[in-house]
């Protein structure tokens, strides 16, 4: 499985919000920090806001911040809600016509096993587990650092 775009940039965004606790973040830093979209951005930050996981306030000293407590966001729940409910092969689709071979075939068993396995380990860690190296991670975005500080 490959996770899309809009997955990982949710991932991303998330990750710098929680590494910045209690101040407004820009879509524009945050694109600077990982070298990436803003447009590309701007449409995660509207599905997190309309999700209730991040504030979004616009204008000049806007910006968005968590609504919830990194510990509180669970991985699994975020790529799920990311990724939609899109059938990752064909037999999974609600058209029983879509696979010749459906009846007898056991992919469909066995993929679900895979991805039920992957949930199920996504579901055990949270937001926090993945900036419990703080530090490490914060030195990784001076720009943005100096940038928010300049902004302060």
């Amino acid at each position: 499985m490959r996770l899309t775009a809009f997955t990982d940039y949710t991932l991303r965004v998330l990750m710098y919000l929680a590494l910045h606790p209690g101040r407004l973040a820009t879509i524009p830093e945050m694109a600077r920090a990982y070298g990436i979209s803003e447009n590309h951005l701007m449409k995660v930050v509207h599905k997190l806001a309309r999700d209730g996981l991040i504030e979004s306030l616009r204008g000049k000293g806007g910006g968005v911040r968590l609504m919830r407590a990194p510990d509180d966001i669970r991985l699994g729940t975020l790529v799920r809600a990311s990724e939609g409910e899109a059938a990752i092969v064909e037999c999974f689709s609600s058209d029983a016509s879509a696979c010749r071979i459906a009846p007898s075939c056991r992919l469909a068993g066995i993929l679900g096993i895979a991805f039920e396995q992957l949930y199920a380990t996504l579901d055990t860690y949270t937001l926090a587990d993945l900036v419990v190296n703080e530090r490490e991670l914060v030195r990784l975005f001076p720009d943005a650092a100096r940038t928010a500080g300049a902004a302060a």
